[in-house]
């Protein structure tokens, strides 16, 4: 005896089968009544990394003193973390709030682009900081000659390049695989890994595209990064002070700080084995690369340089002073 499915007059019947137009996100947790207490730690989490990032922005930019290459790249990473933080906490706020979790499928698609164009142009810009500590630490004499203006607009703008381009190929292979139900992405929001398992047909060619975008896009920087700082560590070592190794060492610990946060849960998150995957801690990390990190980095920065919180301390006296 077969029961009749009931179709949402939403969705499209082509060809005796139904096209999704719309997903529907499960909720984040299996227990409703921590709803409240995650949307209000979210929620704070979320404007934290607002206000650090847009203070670093602030900083960089009214300060004299932070108009270097260093600041410049530490300015762009800050605009990048709001946007990545943007393409996925609001929405999931709203979800947290309201039962019918829902997004478009033009929706879920714009939101995994921009996620997807705002975290490979991080990747590609940690990598240029990366540089400009190795060029500064290990050729001290030739970084004003190599490292100029033009030279940071070019790397900072290939990063974004590369970012638009990587994200619109992610985005068309996923979003032209037909998808005819289920429609509940086990996620917060529109990622690679649960959508690809919403997918009718096979998709084996698409996970191989996208395994290949990771290992060039993303692995090849962050050995680019390794090896500039194995680089680095090794011109330290040859210094003959323990002071002048400390001074040197901090002005490269906040990146590297931010270099491990990122990557570390990025990778453990996308490339960890299928027998150690599960749909709750996947959630876990990633609220940890997608919040987390990017409410983290403006602390790490101000914290632990000197110069960020001279330029935070000068930019205060002199809004109490007007």
């Amino acid at each position: 005896m077969t029961s009749a499915v009931k179709k949402d007059p939403r969705d499209m019947t082509s060809r005796n089968h139904t096209v999704v137009t719309y997903f529907q996100f499960l909720p984040f947790s299996s227990i409703p009544e921590i709803q409240g207490s995650l949307f209000c730690l979210v929620l704070l989490m979320y404007i934290s990394t607002l206000v650090g990032n847009i203070l670093i922005i602030i900083i960089t930019m009214v300060d004299a003193a932070l108009h270097s290459p260093m600041y410049f790249f530490l300015k762009n990473l800050s605009f990048l973390e709001i946007g990545y933080t943007t393409s996925t906490i609001p929405k999931m706020l709203v979800n947290l709030l309201t039962k019918r979790k829902e997004i478009s499928f033009l929706g879920c698609a714009t939101q995994m682009y921009a996620f997807s164009l705002f975290g490979i142009t991080e990747c590609c810009l940690l990598a240029a900081m990366a540089y400009d500590r190795y060029l500064a630490i290990c050729h001290p004499l030739h970084y004003m000659t190599v490292m100029s203006w033009n030279t940071c607009f070019l790397l900072s703008a290939v990063s974004w390049l590369v970012g638009v381009l990587v994200a619109l190929g992610q985005t068309t292979l996923i979003f032209t695989l037909p998808y005819c139900g289920p429609k509940r992405i086990n996620h917060f929001f529109c990622d690679l890994p649960p959508l690809l398992k919403l997918a009718c047909g096979a998709t084996y060619k698409n996970e191989i595209t996208i395994y290949i975008v990771v290992v060039v896009f993303i692995m090849v920087p962050f050995l680019f990064i390794v090896v500039s700082y194995v680089q680095i560590l090794h011109t330290i070592f040859k210094m003959p002070t323990a002071k002048g190794k400390r001074k040197t060492f901090s002005t490269c610990f906040s990146h590297l700080v931010v270099v491990t946060l990122f990557y570390g849960s990025g990778i453990v998150t996308y490339l960890r084995p299928k027998a150690f995957y599960s749909s709750s801690s996947n959630k876990l990390l990633s609220l940890s690369y997608t919040l987390m990190s990017p409410m983290m980095n403006p602390l790490i920065y101000s914290l632990r340089n000197k110069e960020v919180k001279q330029a935070l301390k000068r930019l205060i006296a002199r809004k109490i002073s007007m």
